[in-house]
């Protein structure tokens, strides 16, 4: 297994980790990614283990604190071999305080986490996305706090705007507090829209990628295939909530070109599609998912190898996005 450095921390992670977004499965948005229980997912997390992944994701949202409860029994007594994330800010009850990122929520949040999660301490707490009705010095303080206290060793966050996170940088450094180390977003082959503004960000200030959905929301699963009937899965029994749009032909056009690369080295369309994203400097990792061993194991074979250069010019070139303003100006 590959190790690299969290953003510019000097924590060293596997560059895959394992999304827990299935495990418990009883939250109505995300049952349709699976209802892993923790006899399941004991054995997911021993394969991890087994193969160098000791990096586990999760967070409070994933069925309603489920998915935590559920990681927390699969590693009881692998804990210390294991490093642990998971995420607050979105809704977790009907009470307008049980979400957001205010002092009041998030110490709450965080509390609750350690306890289903059965831990004193969350080594990477991110927030989830961005709360625009909290100043973002409340938030960070908290998080600086946190840290302080012990309970969480390193912070970071998902899903927001380029000027969101520049914002929270800057006033990190104005007042001395922690810093978010790592960026968890969405980023595929046929979603680069990370690759516009967030990328150069994150380059310029030596954060880390953590990259989510790898696969498109299983779109590049190898089930997809020009003039193939979708078989049974996640798109088609309507996993794909929340999914951005993509056009049909551009993804078969994409998946053309995997196939391609796929007959021609031995490795699976998903095997290539993740093994792409880690030629980028920025991906720190990647959260892959599995609903059983299987899924698991081959996941984890994207790693260990690489993409020739001409297969990265092929993937690269039939995956390019148009720029969107201000970037294309001065490109014409």
């Amino acid at each position: 297994m590959e190790y690299r450095n969290l953003g510019k921390s000097g924590l060293k992670v596997p560059v895959l980790s394992l999304g827990t977004g299935t495990f418990g499965g009883t939250n109505e948005f995300f049952q349709r990614w699976g209802q892993t229980d923790v006899s399941e997912a004991t054995r997911l997390t021993d394969i991890c283990l087994e193969r160098g992944v000791n990096f586990f994701d999760t967070a409070n949202v994933y069925s309603i604190g489920d998915s935590e409860i559920v990681l927390g029994k699969a590693l009881k007594g692998k804990r210390e071999k294991s490093i642990i994330s998971t995420k607050a800010t979105f809704q977790m009850g009907e009470h307008p305080n049980e979400r957001g990122s205010s002092r009041f929520h998030l110490m709450n949040a965080l509390e609750d986490s350690l306890r289903r999660l059965d831990t004193d301490y969350i080594d990477l707490y991110l927030m989830h996305g961005f709360d625009q009705n909290t100043p973002i010095e409340e938030t960070l303080r908290t998080l600086d706090n946190m840290i302080k206290s012990g309970k969480v060793r390193y912070i970071g966050c998902s899903n927001f705007a380029s000027w969101q996170l520049m914002k929270s940088l800057s006033i990190s450094e104005k007042l001395n507090l922690e810093k978010y180390i790592v960026y968890q977003g969405y980023y595929s082959l046929i979603g680069r829209d990370y690759e516009q503004e967030l990328m150069p960000l994150l380059e310029d200030q030596k954060m880390g990628l953590m990259v989510w959905s790898p696969l498109g929301w299983g779109r590049l699963t190898g089930k997809i295939k020009r003039g193939m009937e979708m078989k049974g899965g996640r798109i088609k029994s309507g996993g794909d909530i929340g999914a951005p749009p993509v056009e049909n032909e551009f993804l078969l056009n994409v998946v053309d070109v995997l196939e391609k690369i796929s007959n021609e080295i031995g490795k699976s369309i998903p095997q290539i599609a993740i093994n792409w994203l880690l030629q980028n400097k920025t991906v720190s990792n990647i959260v892959i998912g599995a609903r059983n061993e299987k899924q698991l194991l081959s996941n984890i074979d994207s790693v260990g190898w690489s993409l020739s250069k001409e297969h990265l010019d092929l993937l690269n070139n039939i995956s390019e996005q148009t720029p969107i303003y201000p970037h294309w100006v001065g490109e014409r």
